[in-house]
Order: structure tokens, then sequence, then C-alpha cells
């Protein structure tokens, strides 16, 4: 568990010492540090870092989705990118996006109030309302990422275990210039009937041996609450 594949890319580019320093302490912002809960955590933080390309794996309530949201949030206070963009599969395990009202960004934007709510209390309300408005801030449709090409930007995809593989295929081919890119899902949680896109990066990650940090949480992991492992541990015992 916790494995992060280090491997030198001739375009790397170089942790900003600026931002590594944010991750210890940021007084200047006023906000708490970030500070890795377990030896997983800390190997996440550290691939957020110093590789553009991860893919996490796991659980809920294991801060996947917390530290994404925070590096990001991050990242773009300091002036290191120019853009967040959050997407996820139109699959919602009942009702389809299409049942619910509004135009397509509106139908996604509750799946993922995890991410925003967690960036807009790092970057406090005004700059992310402006970001927001300035579309510094994303929330795509996963179905209309074809054609779109993002340079300087940190680009995450939830729920990934619900793209088939020409999905996944298609989604990191829209990946441009210096852009870190968090592919985040639990193979064990897929809703769909066909081949994960997620468990086929991962087969081509570890067979063909290519530079993304693959991180892998589990069950000791659980961070969220004592209730929160317990019930997930007891689901996981029978299969669900």
């Amino acid at each position: 568990m916790g494995m992060v594949m280090k491997k030198e890319r001739k375009n790397k580019r170089k942790p900003n010492r600026d931002v590594q320093d944010k991750f210890l302490d940021d007084k200047r912002h006023a906000v708490p540090p970030l500070r890795p809960q377990t030896d997983t955590q800390a190997d996440y933080m550290a691939a957020l870092m110093c590789n553009d390309q991860v893919v996490v794996l796991g659980p809920a309530g294991t801060g996947k989705t917390y530290i994404a949201s925070t590096v990001a949030a991050d990242l773009y206070r300091l002036g290191n990118i120019d853009k967040i963009v959050l997407t996820r599969p139109n699959v919602t395990g009942s009702k389809s996006l299409g049942f619910f009202p509004g135009t397509m960004e509106e139908k996604i934007a509750p799946w993922v109030v995890p991410f925003t709510d967690v960036i807009r209390k790092r970057m406090g309300g005004g700059q992310y309302d402006i970001a927001l408005k300035h579309k510094a801030i994303e929330i795509i449709p996963f179905e209309v990422m074809r054609g779109r090409t993002f340079d300087n930007a940190f680009i995450i995809l939830d729920e990934a275990q619900n793209t088939t593989p020409e999905e996944m295929k298609m989604f990191l081919s829209r990946v441009g210039k210096d852009c870190t890119v968090v592919v985040n899902g639990d193979v064990r949680q897929r809703d769909i009937k066909v081949t994960s896109g997620l468990e086929t990066v991962i087969r081509l990650v570890r067979t063909q041996g290519l530079p993304v940090s693959l991180i892998e949480f589990g069950m000791e992991d659980i961070v969220r609450s004592g209730a929160c492992a317990m019930w997930i541990k007891a689901f996981d015992r029978e299969g669900l």
C-alpha cells in the first residue's frame, strides 16, 4: 500500500519551493497546514508535489478528495496554475444526470461538492467565486471533455472506475502542457458492467512502467471517523 512509482521525466517540472513550504505552514494566507495523517497520505502528498500524473485508489474516508482539493486550491492561490478542472463520468448509481433540472454544468455540480467545498474553504469564498466566474475553476461534464485541451491546470477526474477504457483514453488525451492530473476512484465501487477504464490505466502503469504515481489507500487508512471505518469495513466483508 502507498507505493509511489518515481521515474524521471524529461519535461517534469521541479517542485516550487514556495509550494513545498506551503504544505508545512502558511501563515500568510491564514489557512491550516496540510499534514498527512497516515503514511499513505504522506506518499500521496509527495506524489502530487513531484509528479504530474497521479492515480489514487481506495475507499471513502481516506483523504483522497480532501488532499487533492487542498493541493489544487493552494497551487491556484500561489499562482502556480491558471485553472482547476473538476469532472466525473455521468454515472450516479441510480438516476442519470438527465433526470435532474438545469444545464449539464448545473447537473454535475452537486456531484463534485466534496471537492468544491474544500476548494472554496481553502481559497476563501470571495476568491473562489471570482475564479468560478472567470472559469479559472471549471466543473465540466465528462461527456463534453472531448475536443478540450488544458494547459497549466490541475485536473481531477473523480469516480474514474465508472469510465470505459475508450473514455479514459479520451480524458487523458485532453491534458496539455504543465498540468497535474489526478485520477481518483475505487475499482470495487464501479457502477458499469463493462471493463473499467480505471482498471485499464492501473494495468498499463504496472505492465509498461509508465511514469505515473500509483497510490493505493487501504481500510487501515480511513481517517474520517470511527463510524465511517466501521461501516465501510462491514460492507466490504459482505462484498458490497
